[in-house]
């Protein structure tokens, strides 16, 4: 059965078809052709997305998208370029920062694509970096967004493998600020060899304090969410809809740009955003279930640990597992797919349920930058107008810092499990 479940969806996957159709065709040709009850797709489905976790997804979308109607993201840009601007490579440290804050906000590394991409590469392009180098500069620090709170990938994760939302969305605060530090240590390296230029603006302290005061207001997002969470007045669902709560609030009371017209593009725009995601948490569920009734999770146990059961063994075998799988599938389905069958036996053998949730979400948001899917690569060459080569090779060069971001992950567990299990145990 399983046979036929991969060579169908390997089809569906070279002709053309969406991730998520090739997901949910393949599973309803092989349970109606191996006699089992159609009846399955609909509760498969409808099971899947019947989850409490998930409803995190929608509200997140939903803030970013309010917050990025404010038009606050200006704002930051203006206020990052103050204080680091002056540094030779300026520029390039202010879209690694600025990446940070925004990952606060968004969750996910093509909504910073989106709303931050086409900016942070006109300004670098106009105080004279290549259009190449901003282009592989931004593409490499949205990988950040996906690690820090919230991430969207992460409480996907927490919710294929059955473990604590909370414990890995506070897991992936360590190594989303070491990402940046290592992203930045890396520009550091490079600026005076290939003589990266300085900004041009022009510091004051007025202009500074105003910039301060007016992005005040956003910098406290995720602040408000990370101490909601750590407070345990509620969870990360919780955390979301208070978040959707506060973004209307200073969208329309300090900042007052949040329109009716830009309040209903921003539940537009997370409509579309929510059925993609959760097309494919059903379609991926009706897969999983297919491997489930072949024993796949647990056979693939068994094997894993008879290899070893050693966890960071097995942590090797994950990475090489999902950096191939990363280049083909997109994030979400192949964290539906492979959580479920992996993760048991990595718990088995020793390994905190919060660095298997890190390392998967780094993986595969290396593999948004990586041919032949890599969103993130077609994203950011449609939205700057770019030779789809030309953001492969300047995306290359920082692969060293995410390939040593990933490294340091996989080899030390209390990168990922020093803080959730000092502040809630």
């Amino acid at each position: 059965m399983t046979l036929t479940l991969l060579i169908l969806f390997a089809l569906f996957l070279i002709i053309g078809a969406p991730i998520a159709v090739a997901l949910g065709l393949s599973s309803a040709v092989t349970i109606i052709a191996h006699g089992l009850p159609a009846s399955v797709l609909l509760q498969r489905a409808v099971n899947s997305i019947d989850s409490s976790p998930l409803l995190a997804v929608p509200l997140f979308i939903m803030a970013a998208a309010l917050l990025s109607a404010t038009g606050v993201t200006t704002y930051m840009f203006d206020l990052v370029r103050m204080v680091v601007g002056r540094l030779r490579g300026g520029m390039a440290y202010v879209n690694v920062l600025l990446s940070l804050v925004f990952a606060g906000m968004s969750g996910a590394a093509l909504a910073d694509i989106g709303a931050l991409g086409g900016m942070q590469v006109r300004e670098m392009e106009k105080q004279g970096y290549t259009r190449r180098f901003a282009a592989g500069l931004t593409i490499a620090s949205a990988t950040i967004g996906p690690i820090f709170p919230p991430s969207i990938p992460l409480i996907i994760f927490a919710a294929a493998a059955e473990v604590s939302p909370v414990k890995l969305l506070l897991a992936g605060i360590v190594p989303a600020l070491m990402l940046a530090g290592m992203l930045m240590g890396y520009i550091a390296l490079i600026a005076r060899r290939q003589n990266l230029p300085r900004d041009d603006v022009s510091p004051s302290l007025p202009a500074f304090l105003r910039l301060s005061v007016i992005s005040l207001p956003a910098l406290l997002t995720p602040v408000l969410l990370i101490g909601g969470l750590l407070s345990g007045y509620f969870g990360p669902t919780e955390a979301a809809g208070i978040t959707v709560a506060y973004a209307i609030l200073i969208g329309t009371i300090i900042y007052r740009k949040l329109t009716l017209k830009a309040l209903i593009d921003a539940a537009r725009e997370t409509v579309l955003a929510t059925a993609n995601i959760l097309f494919v948490v059903a379609a991926a569920a009706i897969f999983a279930w297919v491997l489930t009734m072949d024993q796949i999770p647990m056979k693939a146990s068994a094997w894993l640990l008879g290899v070893s059961e050693n966890p960071l063994v097995l942590l090797l075998i994950l990475n090489g597992v999902l950096l191939v799988a990363g280049m083909f599938l997109e994030a979400i389905a192949a964290i539906l797919i492979i959580a479920p069958i992996i993760t048991p036996a990595l718990i088995q053998a020793g390994a905190p349920p919060e660095q298997i949730g890190v390392v998967m979400v780094l993986n595969l948001m290396i593999g948004l930058l990586t041919p032949p899917v890599g969103m993130s690569l077609y994203m950011m060459s449609i939205t700057v107008k770019l030779p789809f080569a030309e953001v492969v090779r300047g995306t290359a060069p920082f692969f060293i810092p995410l390939f040593l971001a990933l490294a340091l992950v996989t080899f030390f567990p209390g990168l990922t499990a020093w803080l959730p299990t000092y502040l809630m145990e």
